[in-house]
């Protein structure tokens, strides 16, 4: 059910209300506190109540010109006034009737609480309402902080027991680990490494590719330490005011100092650690080179044998300031790279263990099918295929539910909404048919896991995928030449049976020029060039973008090379695809009438006997599929 939000009052509103209050407290409650309640007769009517003798007391004010009296017949005493007549006689009628002359009757109101009640009170609702109006415009903007709270850390404090978080809690990262335990023993026994006069590394960068658990790392630490853990953004020192993120770095180690041993982490250090550039012009003053001095300097001046250790995490390493790389700041760069097989491995028994399971489960094969993922994906591959199972309406996962889930965290899901025509979904089968076909008839290739050509919401309207059966971390030309010939296939397929081709080699395209280009401008794999580098890869966790070194001269000879080579295993694709054609259009029915089909079943029908399907029966039964296909 859809939660309704009451409508929000404007600004005015509130303001409206507290003018409200107050013009009532001025003309209702104030006029009682200040004043007695006086009514104002004629001085024929208090010659009328001398005569009856109602009066008790008296008071002539010559000053004010009036008198003022008290009624002693009301149950109440009622205070009247009077204006002064020019009457003789009327001290003696006074002193006939007994009436008590006394101080003055109408009792005024202090200076002080008239001050207090006419302006003090008044505008200290009008200052309490404005307070809580701005607090509330501050919060509704996203902040939450006043100006004398700008220059403060706020970075967040997590103590052991809220932490909670241990090594073993961190898998696939043994190296990482290792490297941090020195810095966990010495918070434990600062004494043992005191005696032979060692300080502790007083920094430590953990670098790597988002979601490899360079956070977790780091609270891990704090976990195993069992020390205050002070968590903060590097974008959380950016300000919009000069000098507040240098004020908040100040604040930040000073509150470090006062619960040392403790440990200090700085989220997406490159955000204010960027090398400093000088423009020509009185050089680079800004606000983050302000902040990144202040961090320079603090780091310089705090002392490693108080226990206080600065961790920092950043997967753009290659931006950052050498002053804050060298000795004595930094002092311990840890890799925090993707897992291996047995990392993953490792990794998903660690989150497995919070979902309920089918025994039998399989990790070995998910992790080797993951391969290239880091520890998040890892992580949400195990919760999709928990939200599959619910979703199937079972209580258990299994091992369907997990390998369809690297395909979601891989691909996307499936696109039902998209339903491809006949002819195109022809095509499609005869494209990965293509892939899988090449990549099977090549040696140093990997197998063929699954084919499919159900639409994906990445975009893909079909897929191959291939598992290594043993992690390597060496490729060779061979290996490489092989996977651009796989690439190339689909488009091969399209062209042979079909005549014509499509859009649907956009992908393979673009990463079969990628790997030429890498082999000839990175990785010195051609007989020209030979061990020469004409790319730098600027940023490797990122997407590995690469800038050109060479001559335009050099550039254009490696555009046609590129041309050259990726042709070369066109023509060897082609070469595979014709001398098995007949398997082509058996593997690709059977595609086209199953839509997936496993490895084991590919490699079943690619290694029987050649069915009796001759090229214009294929024909035939293609035009029958609506799908005229040019054989």
């Amino acid at each position: 059910m859809k939660e309704v939000q009451p409508p929000k009052r404007p600004i005015m509103f509130y303001y409206a209300i507290a003018l409200a209050v107050i013009m009532l407290f001025n003309l209702v409650i104030m006029p009682g506190l200040v004043n007695q309640s006086v009514k104002e007769v004629p001085y024929s009517d208090f010659l009328d109540m001398l005569d009856r003798q109602q009066l008790s007391q008296v008071y002539i004010d010559s000053a004010q010109n009036q008198i003022s009296f008290t009624d002693k017949a009301l149950p109440e005493p009622q205070l009247y006034v009077t204006g002064i007549v020019d009457d003789p006689g009327l001290v003696e009628r006074l002193n006939k009737v007994g009436v008590t002359y006394t101080s003055p009757i109408i009792k005024q109101a202090s200076p002080l609480l008239t001050l207090l009640l006419s302006w003090v009170i008044p505008i200290g609702i009008f200052m309490l309402l404005g307070n809580f109006l701005t607090k509330q415009m501050t919060k509704k903007m996203g902040g939450g902080m006043n100006a004398m709270q700008l220059g403060k850390s706020n970075a967040r404090i997590y103590i052991q027991s809220e932490t909670g978080i241990k090594f073993a809690d961190v898998a696939g990262q043994d190296e990482a680990k290792e490297a941090l335990q020195e810095i966990v023993e010495f918070l434990h026994n600062p004494g043992k490494y005191a005696e032979i006069g060692a300080t502790l590394p007083k920094g430590a960068l953990l670098v790597g590719p988002p979601g490899t658990g360079k956070t977790l790392l780091a609270k891990a630490v704090a976990g195993e330490a069992e020390v205050p853990f002070f968590s903060i953004s590097g974008s959380e020192f950016v300000e919009m005011f000069v000098g507040m993120g240098a004020s908040k770095v100040r604040d930040l180690f000073k509150q470090a100092e006062e619960k040392a041993p403790c440990i200090v982490f700085i989220d997406e250090i490159d955000t204010i650690g960027k090398k400093r550039e000088s423009t020509g012009l009185g050089g680079g003053n800004d606000e983050r080179e302000q902040t990144l001095n202040q961090l320079l300097a603090e780091m310089d001046g705090f002392d490693g044998k108080k226990g206080v250790v600065l961790l920092a995490a950043t997967n753009r390493p290659e931006i950052l300031d050498p002053a804050l790389l060298r000795p004595g700041r930094f002092d311990r760069r840890i890799p925090v790279e993707l897992p291996d097989l047995q990392g993953r491995i490792d990794i998903l028994k660690v989150h497995i263990k919070k979902v309920k399971t089918d025994p039998g489960i399989n990790l070995s094969t998910v992790a080797r099918a993951a391969a290239g993922t880091s520890g998040a994906d890892l992580a949400n591959i195990i919760n999709e295929a928990a939200l599959r199972a619910v979703r199937e309406g079972r209580k258990r996962v299994n091992q369907v539910d997990l390998e369809e889930s690297i395909e979601v965290v891989l691909a996307g899901y499936q696109k039902k909404s998209q339903v491809l025509s006949d002819k195109e979904k022809l095509i499609v089968a005869y494209h990965e048919t293509g892939h899988a076909l090449v990549a099977a008839k090549q040696k140093e290739s990997a197998p063929v896991h699954k084919i499919t050509i159900i639409p994906r919401t990445s975009g893909a309207l079909g897929y191959t995928m291939q598992v290594e059966e043993d992690e390597h971390f060496l490729t060779s030309k061979e290996e490489i030449e092989n996977k651009i010939a796989t690439y190339t296939a689909g488009r091969v397929a399209e062209d042979v049976v079909f005549g014509a081709i499509t859009t649907g080699a956009a992908n393979d395209i673009e990463r079969a020029t990628q790997l030429a280009r890498a082999m000839i401008t990175r990785l010195g794999m051609t007989d020209e060039f030979g061990m020469v580098s004409f790319e730098q890869e600027v940023n490797p966790y990122l997407g590995g973008q690469t800038v050109s070194t060479g001559s335009a001269e050099t550039s254009s000879r490696v555009d046609q090379m590129t041309i050259d080579l990726v042709k070369k295993q066109y023509d060897r694709a082609e070469t595979i695809i014709r001398d098995n054609l007949p398997k082509l259009h058996e593997l690709a029915k059977f595609l086209y009438e199953k839509e997936t089909i496993s490895g084991e079943e590919f490699m079943s029908i690619l290694n029987s006997p050649p069915a009796l399907l001759t090229q214009e029966t294929e024909a035939q039964e293609g035009e029958e599929q609506s799908a005229p296909a040019q054989v």
